[in-house]
């Protein structure tokens, strides 16, 4: 690999950790290429980013991005987005699915994660969700009244 395309990766990868809210690092040891290229096209579809790159790129980018606390042993594949909630049910769901893919460590919100707590954050729900649950609640009111009037009509129809 030349020198100029290090220097584009670190830059790509430093760019895309800056604007993200949650980086996840994962060991996908023992994956063959099909099964990555499902990852990365179901993180593509909610605008997360997959990239495998070599440690000292990597480092070299995540202390360009502020990001301190991780040593990165292995191979290591770098999971990325601007939703956090996105990039942990990416890989949380992929993880499950797949036992060679193991989630090793995190960054959200500033800083360093276990793997418990990227599981935890990929079991809420998202927004789009807490939006309809809400809506859900706000039109249960006038979904009983309309069955009540409608059955004081049936009643009403039967009495006559």
């Amino acid at each position: 690999m030349t020198k100029n395309k290090k220097i584009e990766i670190v830059n790509q990868l430093t760019d895309g950790f800056k604007a993200s809210e949650a980086l996840v690092i994962c060991d996908f040891k023992g994956l063959n290429t099909k099964t990555i290229e499902e990852l990365r096209n179901a993180a593509r579809v909610v605008d997360v980013n997959v990239q495998v790159a070599k440690n000292t790129l990597a480092t070299i980018a995540m202390k360009n991005a502020d990001i301190e606390g991780i040593e990165l042993n292995d191979t290591n594949m770098f999971v990325w987005g601007e939703d956090q909630l996105n990039v942990t049910k990416v890989v949380a769901k992929f993880a499950e699915a797949n036992k060679a893919f193991e989630i090793r460590t995190g960054f959200i919100a500033g800083e360093v994660v276990d793997v418990a707590k990227i599981e935890a954050l990929s079991k809420l729900p998202s927004r789009d969700e807490l939006i309809g649950m809400l809506l859900q609640t706000w039109m249960a009111p006038v979904t009983n009244f309309t069955i009540g009037l409608d059955a004081l009509r049936a009643k009403k129809e039967e009495a006559a």
